[in-house]
């Protein structure tokens, strides 16, 4: 019924209309005809399956639902590394001049924030750290086993990973 409606119309057109609608028509034609095309072919007929390719999963944590990333002004070092947290260890009073993503992919990270408020992640588990002074935390393993960390950094061009900074006036007390 819908092919009919088109051909009533373009012979409306061919008789005495302008050259504009028959040619919106026949756009207009043309996707009908192409969304027709592509909702029949399956997209597997389209894809191209891949060959020499490996990967490894180094870590899988799942987040809260909060996770806002905030890619730093002008050039961006992307880094990715693993941080091991020996039990009874500490990362000592820092920030970081960029955004930090984290999976813990063993033992429970215990971090204290700049507000003496205490947070722990465990194993399976991903957090975001915001950037700059403002967001000064501590990382301990207060476990048994070690903590192990994947974290990627997206910082500015050239910052160094992280800064140290003494102790909140919340801790000093």
């Amino acid at each position: 019924m819908g092919m009919g409606i088109f051909r009533a119309r373009w012979l409306q057109l061919r008789q005495g209309k302008g050259q504009r609608q028959r040619l919106r028509l026949c756009k207009s034609l043309v996707v009908a005809g192409t969304v027709a095309a592509v909702a029949v072919v399956p997209s597997a007929a389209l894809a191209t399956p891949g060959t020499g390719v490996s990967g490894t999963v180094l870590a899988k944590g799942t987040s809260d639902g909060r996770l806002k990333i905030k890619a730093p002004k002008g050039d961006t070092d992307v880094t990715v590394r693993t941080v091991t947290i020996a039990p009874g260890g500490s990362t000592g009073w820092h920030h970081h001049p960029g955004q930090l993503v984290a999976v813990v992919q063993s033992g429970t990270l215990t971090r204290t924030l700049d507000d003496c408020s205490v947070e722990a992640t465990s194993a399976g588990e991903a957090f975001i750290e915001p950037a700059g002074r403002k967001h000064v935390h501590i990382g301990r393993n207060l476990g048994t086993e070690p903590v192990v960390l994947y974290v990627t950094y997206l910082l500015p061009e050239g910052a160094p990973l992280s800064v140290d900074e003494p102790e909140p006036e919340c801790v000093r007390g």
